[in-house]
């Protein structure tokens, strides 16, 4: 299999990968939601029968990454995730512009993300796939806190991903996964229209519903359960730290988007669910 796949090497390997996918990611999460946009935009033009001015290519390839607030094109040496930024202090090497720790912050959680997985599961299909689910997951929790999107672009693919890996029992059996899907979406169907038809208001969106069959694709039906109750709690610690800061005070009214709080609930529950299950079964 390569010295790479040995295992003191193979989560190193697995490390400088996930950097490399997580500098990646950044892209994807600053343009994919622009992307989305400028399609509506021409849907809806199409529909009222109006022709929009033609616009420069712009998708997660073309134009090259630049500077938002002077255009600056991005050099090579710019580029290495994480050191690049530690080497830049955090600016534009041509305005001084801040660059939010954000874009290290998702690097680097690419990176241990991947070598985890690589040290967990070693040189298997497993690892690759909890891999790939850890970066699915990270964009689309950015994407849905920065936006409140979570993309059919993402939430799909990683629904069929799931599904194709537990063909060969990767992290369940196909049964259980396809299970996982139906019921993923369900569960929080319900809850959507429990909660619409108690109050007249969405609580949460569609996405919500897809991210959540990609869990229980990946996971199955059995971990759905823990899922949600660790979403939820995540959630409620979260959302109400937000509440307070973006307000100063409860306000009933305030949204905050579930998709963060799948993602983490998900990883948890990949790596650590069956030992967190026992130990609740345990103490019963």
């Amino acid at each position: 299999m390569g010295w790479f796949a040995q295992p003191g090497v193979l989560p190193w390997v697995a490390l400088v990968l996930g950097l490399c996918v997580g500098s990646f990611l950044n892209v994807v999460i600053h343009r994919l939601p622009k992307i989305l946009e400028r399609g509506w935009r021409e849907e809806c033009a199409q529909l009222a029968g109006a022709a929009l001015a033609p616009q420069p290519a712009y998708n997660l390839v073309v134009p090259r990454s630049g500077c938002p607030q002077c255009g600056r094109r991005i050099r090579t040496w710019e580029n290495i995730p994480v050191l690049s930024w530690l080497a830049l202090r955090g600016k534009c090497a041509g305005c001084g512009t801040r660059i939010g720790l954000k874009y290290p912050a998702v690097e680097v959680l690419a990176g241990v993300g991947a070598a985890y997985a690589a040290w967990r599961f070693g040189a298997t299909a497993t690892a690759l796939g909890a891999a790939l689910f850890i970066w699915f997951t990270i964009a689309l929790a950015f994407i849905d806190q920065e936006t409140g999107l979570l993309p059919d672009n993402l939430t799909l693919p990683l629904v069929w991903l799931g599904l194709l890996l537990n063909l060969g029992s990767a992290f369940t059996s196909i049964q259980d996964a396809v299970v996982g899907a139906a019921a993923g979406y369900l569960a929080l169907w319900l809850v959507y229209q429990a909660y619409k038809l108690a109050t007249g208001k969405e609580g949460m969106g569609y996405g919500d519903f897809k991210m959540n069959a990609a869990v229980g694709a990946f996971l199955g039906w059995k971990m759905l359960p823990l899922v949600i109750l660790l979403s939820s709690l995540v959630g409620l610690v979260f959302g109400a730290l937000q509440m307070f800061a973006a307000r100063g005070r409860w306000d009933g009214g305030f949204r905050f988007h579930f998709g963060p709080y799948l993602a983490i609930a998900g990883i948890v529950a990949m790596f650590w669910g069956e030992a967190i299950t026992r130990w609740y079964m345990q103490r019963l």
